[in-house]
Order: C-alpha cells, then sequence, then structure tokens
C-alpha cells in the first residue's frame, strides 16, 4: 500500500511517526463527552427512541437525549466497544456519549475510538472502566482536512464491511459444520452405520424405523440411578476457590465439561452430599432453565465431583455404554422428548419420572462401541475443519483492526 511523502514524530510512543500534515489532538478537541442518564420513563407509541448502553440497545424511550450521529463510550465493563449511532437515542448512565464536533467526520472519529489502548487507561479489574477525564486526554492523529476525513472513513467502511462480509460467510460455514455433525449423529444412533441393514418400524412415530435387530427400551431399564443434587446449605457463601467441583448447568455442555467458572465445596459438605457424589461414566443433562437438554458424559480426570439440584446423574449399567447414551440424549431421540416433555406438561423443567420413561433405540454393547467409534471419527474430522475456519475468522479479525490502525494513524495511504 502507498504511504504518505513525509512524516513526523507525533511523540506519542503507541501513535508512533504520522504524515507531516496530521497533527495529534486529544479526544475533548474532537468531541465533547456527556453523561448519560439512567431512563426511568413508561415509554408509549408516541415518539419512542432506543435506549444504548455499553453493551447494546436494549429499551426504548419516549424523549430522546441525543439527537444526531455520535459514539457512544463505554464507563463500565465492555469499556472496549465504542458504538456508532446515527438516530435519536437514550443513553443510560454506563455509557458516555460523544457531541461530535463540525470539523470532525464522525465516521473516522468511531474508528479513531476503535484504536483506543483501554488497556492503558482502564481503572479496576473487577469491573473495568473509565473516567470522562482521562477519555478527554486520549490523544488521536487526525487530518486537519474534512475531506480527507470524509475519504478515509469511506475507505475503511468499505475494506471492513468486505471484511464483515467474509467473517459472516465463515460463521455460517462453522454452523453448517454443526449441522453436519447432528445429522451424523443422528443417523447412527437411529439407523446404524451398516446401510445394507434391514429395517422394521420402531413402533414410535417419531422415530421411524430402525435396524431390524434393534430394540427398543425405557431408560429406566438401562440405568441404576436418575436424581440430581442439592443446593449446599448456605448457598452461594460456602463455595470456595478449590476443594471438590460442584457442577451446575453452565457448566455441562454438548462439546464437554466446562470448568472455568466452576464452583467448589469442602470435602465436608461433598460427603454430607453423598446422594449426589459423581461417578466415572455418569451421563450428566441439565433439567432446568433455559440450557434444558444440554448434556455429557463424566470422565476419569474429573476426579471427585459433585452436582445441584439444576443437574441430573443418569448411571448407566453395564450393558450401555455412558458414551453411547450420551449422544442418544445429545440427538434428535433424546432432544425430540424432552421437547415434547415440555411441551406436554407445561414444565419448566424435567422429573425424573420423565426421564426414565424415556424411550432409546438398545443395541448390543459391541455395536454400540462400534457406533460411538464412528461418531467420534466423522465428528473428529469435522472439528478439525471448525478449528480451521474458526482461526481464519480470528485471522480476518486480526486483519480488520490492523488496517483501522494503519489507515487511522497515517501508516498507509488510502487518498
Amino acid at each position: 500500500m502507498k504511504k504518505y511523502e513525509k512524516y513526523k514524530d507525533s511523540g506519542i510512543e503507541w501513535i508512533g511517526e504520522i504524515p507531516e500534515h496530521w497533527e495529534v489532538k486529544s479526544l475533548k478537541r474532537l468531541a465533547k463527552i456527556c453523561n448519560g442518564q439512567d431512563h426511568k420513563e413508561v415509554w408509549d407509541e408516541n415518539g419512542i427512541y432506543p435506549i444504548f448502553g455499553t453493551g447494546g440497545e436494549f429499551g426504548k424511550a419516549n424523549k430522546y437525549l441525543h439527537k444526531g450521529t455520535s459514539v457512544l463510550l463505554g464507563r463500565k465493563g465492555t469499556i472496549d466497544k465504542p458504538q456508532y449511532i446515527q438516530e435519536p437515542f437514550w443513553s443510560v448512565d454506563t455509557a458516555y456519549y460523544t457531541e461530535i464536533k463540525p470539523d470532525v467526520n464522525p465516521k473516522l472519529f468511531y474508528y479513531l475510538c476503535t484504536t483506543i489502548r483501554f488497556d492503558f487507561y482502564k481503572y479496576g479489574s473487577a469491573v473495568p472502566s473509565m473516567t470522562q477525564e482521562v477519555l478527554s486526554q486520549i490523544p488521536f492523529p487526525i487530518s486537519l482536512s474534512y475531506e480527507e476525513q470524509t475519504a478515509i472513513a469511506n475507505y475503511l467502511d468499505r475494506k471492513t464491511a468486505e471484511i464483515d462480509q467474509l467473517i459472516d460467510a465463515k460463521k455460517r460455514l462453522i454452523e453448517l459444520y454443526h449441522e453436519e455433525k447432528t445429522a451424523i449423529i443422528n443417523q447412527a444412533v437411529t439407523k446404524g452405520i451398516n446401510p445394507n441393514a434391514k429395517m422394521k418400524d420402531s413402533g414410535i412415530e417419531w422415530l421411524g424405523e430402525v435396524p431390524e435387530h434393534w430394540e427398543v427400551k425405557r431408560i429406566k431399564q438401562l440405568v441404576s440411578k436418575v436424581g440430581s443434587g442439592v443446593t449446599p446449605s448456605g448457598g452461594a457463601s460456602v463455595y470456595q476457590t478449590s476443594g471438590i467441583p460442584l457442577l451446575r448447568s453452565q457448566n455441562i455442555h454438548f462439546d464437554g465439561l466446562k470448568l472455568d467458572d466452576v464452583a467448589y465445596i469442602s470435602e465436608d459438605i461433598h460427603n454430607d452430599m453423598s446422594n449426589s457424589k459423581v461417578n466415572a461414566g455418569d451421563v450428566l443433562i441439565n433439567i432446568t432453565g433455559a440450557s434444558i437438554g444440554r448434556t455429557f458424559y463424566v470422565e476419569e480426570w474429573l476426579g471427585e465431583a459433585n452436582v445441584n439440584q439444576h443437574v441430573c446423574i443418569i448411571r448407566p449399567k453395564k450393558q450401555i455404554s455412558s458414551v453411547y447414551l450420551y449422544y442418544l440424549l445429545r440427538s434428535n431421540i433424546g432432544q425430540e422428548q424432552i421437547r415434547q416433555e415440555q411441551t406436554g406438561s407445561g414444565r419448566e423443567g424435567l422429573t425424573f419420572e420423565a426421564i426414565k420413561k424415556f424411550v432409546i433405540p438398545f443395541v448390543e454393547i459391541e455395536e454400540q462401541q462400534s457406533i460411538v467409534h464412528h461418531i467420534v471419527t466423522e465428528c473428529s474430522r469435522i472439528d478439525t475443519k471448525i478449528e480451521r475456519t474458526q482461526r481464519l475468522i480470528e485471522l480476518l479479525a486480526e486483519y480488520r483492526t490492523a488496517l483501522i490502525s494503519e489507515v487511522v494513524t497515517g501508516k498507509v495511504k488510502v487518498v
């Protein structure tokens, strides 16, 4: 890409050299920072406007605080996500809004704000925050020519739109890969992996035909335990930073047990909750809330663990593989029965009795293992594609960020 003919030192280490005819100005020279206000009025259909906060639009108001283009800057939490707003809005008290000076192109100002090194300026670790005083002093390189500012902003609009389209296409590809995985699992646990197998009617409308030698059984015939834990006495106040993991619904996912935010309890509490101790080979399933039906199995590496009342333990007998049962519950077979149970009863949770009555295709353990091996092999192949695509998304996002930085600091000439 082209360079400007002459450069000069900006005097700011993280900005470096800038084109000779550009200047460095503090944010307050480009825009006035204004405090948002917490909106408490009841809105009606006459003239409603979006309410914005640091995290984005989440409500409506019947008055507006600011009319015209603005850039919202976070005060707390997600302070590194400026928002470009073009319509009348009401900014809530977790965000600053800006009144951009007439000699500054609003879109260029937005792109400048996306380059702020918030790690240099934020304070507070639990909830990162920015003061108005600190924000106002942040330096930006800028051309004094409004025409050049506009040309730079238009260039970035075009280029970032192209990158965003590529990112969206890659995200859609990942969705298709996940759909392919689901199809592989559904096919294997309902029709088997032998394409020449003779089929018979399962007797269940939503299951259809299954291989002739398969049986259909209820879960209660194949497991020794269906039950959940309880909230420890004292609730969250007894949680520790280490100890015995207490698995909650946020830890149970279709692709594994995620322990980033796992709670820990003492060994004494764990022993008091002996009925909900987790064993290797148990299948865990969420039975309440938005994540109802999410399921995974327990592996040896977890060691001692327990569950709370939102997670159900299903303990398979020897004749059924834990991983096979997991795939059955994850597939349309399990998820459809969960949906039917919720729709038919109007309940907001799964009962143990309902889970025990779930029907599943049953085959001998050797064929279960073959089915599991097939699913793992095929899904691993797709997971490799997902990882590569996710890395491409990350690289495109990094390129987008770098492009904006290079252009708005004048490292490359685009006009």
